[in-house]
């Protein structure tokens, strides 16, 4: 199981202690404030507990929903404005200029691991904003997956997200066109 250092150190009171039970073999520190019991842990776990305030966005967020089956070779995450730049060479890194970051968040297990990811709906949102950046048959293969949740889509929610991000104008005539 991964523990973040304020879980560690609940449980080991001071660092004194933390450096024994490793030295021990007790627990295993894993990264910057992360640790394990021991367990082979999945990268996908250790990754959504290095970055706790991060969210899983844009190629990972479209893999992770099912939207694709383009597996993506680095982890996407948007962070807020003011976060430190991630210097991990597995993570590709976002900012959330808008103080949205919020807007459409949910927990989800994916083979076991808990994530921090964006909703179908604002993903939905975040893949029009983003169309001219992606490759063309990318976009159109997600487009395509959309159309076929159509009816499993909360309308409305992609509606608020769309009026509260960049571009909304832009964003619901694609909607008109492209999906609805």
């Amino acid at each position: 199981m991964l523990y973040s250092y304020k879980e560690i150190k609940e449980k080991y009171h001071t660092d004194y202690y933390i450096r024994k039970a490793i030295s021990k073999g007790e627990i295993v520190k894993i990264a910057r404030d992360v640790y394990s019991d021991g367990k082979p842990e999945k990268e996908l776990e250790i990754i959504g507990k290095t970055y706790p305030y991060s969210v899983f966005t844009m190629n990972s967020a479209f893999y992770y929903l099912g939207l694709t089956d383009t597996i993506p070779k680095k982890y996407y995450l948007i962070t807020d404005k003011d976060a430190t730049k991630i210097k991990d060479n597995r993570v590709v890194q976002y900012y959330d200029n808008n103080d949205s970051l919020n807007l459409g968040i949910e927990t989800k297990e994916y083979n076991g691991s808990q994530i921090r990811i964006f909703n179908r709906e604002r993903m939905l949102v975040e893949l029009i904003r983003h169309k001219n950046s992606l490759p063309f048959d990318y976009y159109k293969e997600i487009i395509s997956n959309y159309r076929q949740l159509l009816y499993q889509l909360d309308i409305e929610a992609v509606q608020e997200y769309a009026e509260k991000l960049p571009k909304s104008k832009m964003v619901l005539e694609a909607l008109q066109m492209e999906v609805f």
